[in-house]
């Protein structure tokens, strides 16, 4: 690799007006400076493109709005780059991100990518539900950094040569696109979560969102485990697996309890089994906040847990009755 490589920053977008200063700023304070910004406008209806024309960019524009992966597929398009760095618009890197993305690849000429971790702290500040989405996400990343096989995007860099080969992101994909191409990547290349790399995202601010994304996510993720035949490599792990167990039979146990008392005390211990699967997480929440805020947490992660859960028998459900959602995953590139 050469000694100041050209990275190009790709930022597919759809109306982040808000975040989208920031993101920028964050840009021109990096202490790399051998960058391009492409900026990619997936048909969004607030000012984003005139926010971007403030910034040294190039814009461009989706036919329609075809969701993430359409986007950065598009801006690698135009690319010139020998490293192509992905980053949502609503992410603000820490300024020695892209330095720090490089050195990794220079150390590891076997990495076909190079994605970052989520700050413990906001982009900007909120409610619980954001609070709570922002220290689970940085938890569960910095707890699973070294070589992964789900690829995080969201600040993410490729070599643009790999990137080519695997002929980019699947635009029939929304919510999964990711770890499919990171399984595809891991085929022939490694793929290194790092600390190293690190950006303050702007979560959800209503748990009722959240649970909505994280349902759906959870259904479509049931044909990708079919086609993979295992889990992937990084965040999910066999104790947060039981976990989740746990937590559906507990949801089981709830109405259960108008016939016997004996269900709530198995609501009780379902819901132990679940704080213990991932008791570290609970041990830094209450570090971070104390414990009035810990148990907010736990309270907010069985319901999105429960949410994923039901995600996942719905998932499961499709894959008996529909030939197509059981192919979903099996195509040519």
């Amino acid at each position: 690799m050469n000694s100041k490589p050209l990275v190009s920053v790709i930022i597919p977008n759809y109306n982040y007006e808000k975040t989208l200063p920031k993101c920028f700023e964050a840009l021109m304070n990096q202490t790399y400076k051998n960058f391009e910004i492409i900026f990619v406008d997936d048909g969004s209806t607030d000012n984003s493109i005139e926010i971007a024309k403030k910034y040294p960019c190039k814009i461009f524009k989706t036919p329609k709005n075809g969701g993430v992966a359409a986007a950065r597929n598009l801006g690698a398009e135009y690319a010139s780059g020998d490293i192509l760095f992905f980053l949502d618009s609503d992410v603000a890197l820490y300024k020695d991100a892209i330095e720090n993305t490089l050195k990794e690849f220079e150390k590891d000429t076997s990495l076909g990518s190079v994605c970052g971790i989520y700050s413990k702290d906001p982009l900007f500040k909120g409610g619980w539900a954001k609070d709570y989405r922002t220290l689970q996400g940085h938890y569960w990343r910095i707890t699973s950094v070294g070589y992964v096989t789900a690829g995080f995007f969201s600040l993410g860099a490729v070599k643009k040569s790999v990137f080519q080969e695997l002929k980019g992101f699947n635009v029939n994909l929304s919510n999964t696109e990711e770890i499919e191409f990171g399984n595809r990547l891991n085929e022939k290349y490694r793929l290194l979560l790092t600390d190293k790399v690190v950006g303050c995202h702007d979560d959800e601010e209503r748990l009722k969102t959240l649970a909505r994304k994280m349902h759906i996510r959870a259904i479509q993720r049931i044909p990708f485990y079919l086609h993979r035949k295992k889990l992937t490599k990084g965040f999910e792990t066999p104790l947060r697996g039981l976990g989740m167990l746990a937590v559906g039979l507990s949801t089981l146990a709830i109405p259960a309890t108008i016939f016997s008392l004996y269900f709530a005390a198995l609501f009780l211990a379902c819901v132990l089994a679940f704080v213990f699967s991932d008791f570290g997480q609970y041990r830094f929440v209450y570090k971070e906040k104390g414990f009035f805020f810990t148990l907010i947490f736990i309270v907010f992660h069985w319901i999105i847990t429960a949410v994923a859960f039901w995600g996942f028998v719905r998932g499961a459900l499709s894959m008996i009755f529909s030939s197509k959602f059981r192919k979903k995953y099996s195509y040519e590139r």
